[in-house]
């Protein structure tokens, strides 16, 4: 056993409060169920006035945890094991700190988030679409810790999508998150599924990955079990990649980040969204693609049952332990070889409630996660992903023939590509579970258009941000 096992093995367990059905790590799934114990919709008036401003300045002097016994308490995405990880190594290098961590789906925690942060004293807390959040006063401004720590030392790039403007537009402006690592979409494939039809590396262009797709449909396979059913509409994956491929990530960023003029209904997205229409109508998808969950899909591609799945680099660790050597990773493919290669990849997202009891607490955690070899080496064998933190910082060896390899490579080449977007899930609350994912469901049973989905989404969004 490693000396990081080790240490992981002997530290002591936070406290868990019993979680709730499967979630999804980054900011990438949103559902509209209803929180234990509530109603299917929030109440108008659980959405506060800011807080007293006292509570959110920066801290004061040397940032620690101090030396007395401190509870931090935190609300989490249920199902991924990393923030329970990190916790518990903070805890067994920390003696006098303790985790209670509560563990709900991304869907209700992005129900729950300004009733929570207004109402408790809630440390830490995994972030839906934050503007709205930042703007009614609910997150700490974190910008005093980050010259504290260095933070503003490290890739500007790593904090630009956690930063708020006082319009509410991200991008710039204060800093109000931070991330455990960057998350990252793209396409895992099964390679004795693929030798079958005849792949043997990831595909070059986009009109090769057509081939590919149209060999697996003959072979009597299913080409791509994609989750999309409830209010998940996991479909927006794929559409997203084909949006890079199709055109710039800048302008997908600014229609994201609520820039003035912004608009997801260009002619490339079209292009993209009649490209996974066409898809659709080929039947690449499983039948039974609506009714699909993201568990269901998992299971699914693990069983064998599909070549490929649109997914994230957070389950590269879960891949090489439940495939080892059998599942590859590429970025979507550009249109022509050689061309720029985008992709989803956003922080994995917290940030610390303005009624915090235990801020300086919370943010030296944070810290420690970006900075502390064993919280790195946690970071990529359970997470998956690349850590935050300075450029030239500390990363642990990865197997050269393992999935998590390939995904950190792949991170790599978007970075110097500059094609980073922000999940088009992430514009505004309510845009994935009452725009994307309906009309995205619509499209599959062939009551929507691509040209009426972007119309539509686009509608929804000026309307949802006051445009």
């Amino acid at each position: 056993m490693s000396q990081t096992s080790q240490n992981r093995a002997s530290a002591p367990r936070s406290r868990v409060v019993a979680s709730v059905a499967f979630g999804m790590a980054g900011a990438l799934a949103l559902a509209a169920c209803s929180p234990p114990g509530g109603d299917a919709e929030p109440e108008a008036d659980q959405t506060t006035a800011a807080p007293d401003s006292s509570v959110t300045e920066g801290p004061a002097g040397e940032v620690s945890c101090g030396t007395e016994e401190v509870t931090l308490e935190a609300y989490v995405e249920t199902g991924f094991p990393l923030f329970g990880e990190l916790a518990a190594e903070f805890e067994a290098q920390h003696d006098n700190v303790t985790f209670n961590i509560r563990e709900d789906q991304f869907a209700v925690i992005t129900q729950n988030a300004p009733r929570i942060l207004a109402d408790s004293e809630t440390d830490i807390m995994r972030l839906p679409q934050m503007s709205e959040l930042a703007s009614q006063g609910l997150l700490l401004d974190l910008d005093s810790y980050a010259e504290s720590f260095g933070w503003d030392q490290w890739p500007s790039s790593q904090l630009e999508q956690m930063r708020v403007d006082s319009e509410g537009r991200r991008g710039s402006g204060p800093l109000y998150a931070m991330g455990v690592n960057f998350s990252m979409t793209g396409v895992f494939y099964n390679k004795e599924l693929a030798e079958q039809i005849g792949m043997t590396e990831p595909p070059a262009t986009l009109a090769e990955f057509d081939e590919y797709l149209q060999a697996a449909a003959d072979a009597g396979l299913t080409p791509i079990n994609q989750f999309n059913g409830g209010a998940t509409g996991g479909l927006a994956f794929p559409l997203q990649g084909l949006m890079a491929s199709y055109g710039p990530p800048s302008e997908i960023n600014s229609w994201i980040y609520l820039q003035d003029g912004a608009t997801i209904d260009t002619d490339t997205n079209l292009e993209a969204a009649q490209h996974l229409n066409g898809w659709i109508e080929s039947g690449y998808f499983a039948d039974d693609i609506n009714a699909i969950d993201y568990s269901q899909m998992m299971s699914r591609f693990i069983g064998g049952e599909s070549v490929f799945i649109f997914n994230g680099d957070w389950e590269s660790g879960n891949l090489d332990a439940q495939m080892p050597g059998n599942v590859g990773f590429f970025l979507m493919p550009p249109l022509e070889e050689g061309g720029q290669l985008g992709a989803m990849s956003a922080p994995l997202t917290y940030g610390v409630s303005a009624n915090a009891a235990n801020p300086d607490c919370a943010a030296t955690f944070l810290n420690w996660v970006a900075t502390d070899e064993t919280a790195r080496t946690i970071a990529v064998e359970v997470g998956g992903s690349h850590p935050m933190g300075p450029a030239d910082a500390f990363m642990p060896e990865v197997d050269p023939n393992s999935v998590t390899a390939q995904t950190l490579e792949a991170g790599a080449i978007v970075g110097e590509n500059n094609g980073a977007m922000d999940f088009i899930a992430n514009a505004t609350g309510a845009i994935y579970a009452e725009s994307w994912t309906p009309n995205l469901q619509r499209m599959v049973a062939g009551e929507q258009t691509p040209e009426g989905l972007l119309e539509s989404v686009q509608s929804d969004y000026l309307e949802q941000i006051g445009g």
